[in-house]
């Protein structure tokens, strides 16, 4: 059976705007408008009702992603089989952030936040498998049109506007749930994946679901043995330490400003500096960081310092507890996500142990984006609770730099 593919033309708009249209506001409501609602509703115990929120929200939204990129791979549709599952999600997802804005409870607000992490990742599992979608010798511009522009669109450009209802975060959550379900709908629109209705499950897929129980050897050929995938479990081991140590400071970054540092007034203008300055790095590593890796034949050395520069902005803002401080913060976070965002899907396909199984590692790949989300405040909650916000600098810190190393310790990619 013939692989499909989608023109450049079409895909590479879809790739950006899509992951925008879902990162975007779900990170301005997690960051943001989650832990103000919480602040509203339970003052006393928000740190570690923050910390509950992200521990439930890992376990949903880790079940939820492999559950959506399985059923998607087995959907035959005249939509195909990933966009169906893609506007459901959209739409879900919209509900439920409407949903969170009508509550006055923590146990809704939790409920309402669990049904929105299922829905998000019943978008997230099948769109980042548009990137099988490229033609040959187009993936690596795909890759980097889905990380590098939408994952830095999504991270940071939504943050600037989001930091402006503060004031009004319930009607952020439904401004932005419903912007999330328009920009989706639009990318699945241009990207109009073709119908599969008459694709066939291959022989050797259905010979395997009737011969094969579950068993360490079975676990094997799914998740090859360390010996095979050792530069891609770096790579994933690599992402989850960066992830927990970017997300370590961004999930409590209002709690940060308001608790830690003091900037009283000042909080909202000083969010969208930081946003502003890694946006700007964002965009710009977006379109210049491929073009020279290409050039210059590296990789690896970017990515894994990418990392390295999280570290360093962790420490400027430890030290600097100030504008300085947070701009020095901005300028290595902006550079070091401008980078990672660019240029890790890259590495993580040159990495991939089978090449007939792309789609689903770039899948397991990418689900470090959402649980790190997760796990990260979950981390930071706990280390708040016990020794106070300083202790969360070095726990950003530590993770960044160990996720540096697992990613210079790939061996496959000289460069």
């Amino acid at each position: 059976m013939q692989k499909v593919t989608i023109n450049l033309k079409r895909l590479l708009p879809a790739l950006v705007i899509g992951p925008a249209s879902w990162l975007g506001p779900y990170v301005v409501m997690n960051s943001l408008f989650l832990p103000a609602l919480i602040q509203k509703i339970d003052a006393p115990d928000k740190v570690k009702l923050v910390a509950l929120f992200s521990t439930m929200g890992m376990i949903f939204a880790a079940i939820s992603n492999m559950v959506a990129g399985a059923l998607s791979d087995r959907t035959h549709s005249r939509f195909g089989k990933r966009a169906p599952w893609i506007v459901g999600g959209a739409f879900c997802f919209m509900l439920a952030m409407i949903g969170a804005s009508f509550c006055y409870n923590i146990p809704a607000l939790l409920i309402a936040w669990m049904v929105g992490q299922v829905a998000l990742n019943f978008i997230v599992a099948p769109m980042v498998a548009w990137i099988d979608f490229a033609p040959e010798g187009g993936r690596a511009t795909a890759s980097s049109a889905y990380g590098g522009l939408g994952m830095a669109l999504g991270n940071n450009g939504f943050n600037v506007i989001g930091a402006m209802f503060l004031s009004q975060f319930r009607l952020g959550f439904v401004i932005f749930g419903i912007f999330a379900f328009i920009g989706t709908l639009i990318a699945v629109l241009i990207v109009h994946e073709p119908a599969n209705l008459d694709e066939e499950i291959p022989e050797p897929a259905k010979e395997k679901k009737e011969k094969h129980h579950f068993s360490w050897h079975y676990v094997t050929s799914v998740f090859p043995r360390w010996s095979i995938g050792r530069d891609y479990y770096l790579a994933l081991i690599g992402k989850l330490f960066q992830g927990v140590g970017n997300f370590a400071i961004t999930g409590y970054i209002l709690y940060i400003m308001t608790d830690f540092l003091h900037r009283g007034s000042q909080t909202q203008s000083s969010i969208q500096l930081i946003n502003g300055i890694m946006l700007a790095f964002g965009i710009l590593m977006g379109f210049v960081a491929g073009p020279v890796a290409d050039k210059l034949k590296i990789l690896k050395f970017p990515v894994g310092f990418s990392t390295i520069f999280l570290a360093v902005a962790a420490l400027a803002l430890f030290f600097m507890r100030n504008t300085t401080g947070i701009i020095i913060y901005a300028f290595f976070a902006g550079l070091g996500m401008g980078l990672w965002n660019a240029l890790d899907n890259l590495l993580n396909l040159e990495v991939i142990p089978d090449q007939n199984r792309v789609a689903f590692f770039l899948g397991v790949y990418n689900l470090g984006n959402t649980i790190t989300q997760a796990i990260a405040p979950v981390i930071a909650g706990t280390v708040i609770s016990i020794w106070g916000y300083s202790a969360v600098f070095g726990v950003s810190f530590i993770f960044a730099l160990i996720g540096g190393i697992c990613m210079l310790s790939i061996k496959s990619v000289k460069h």
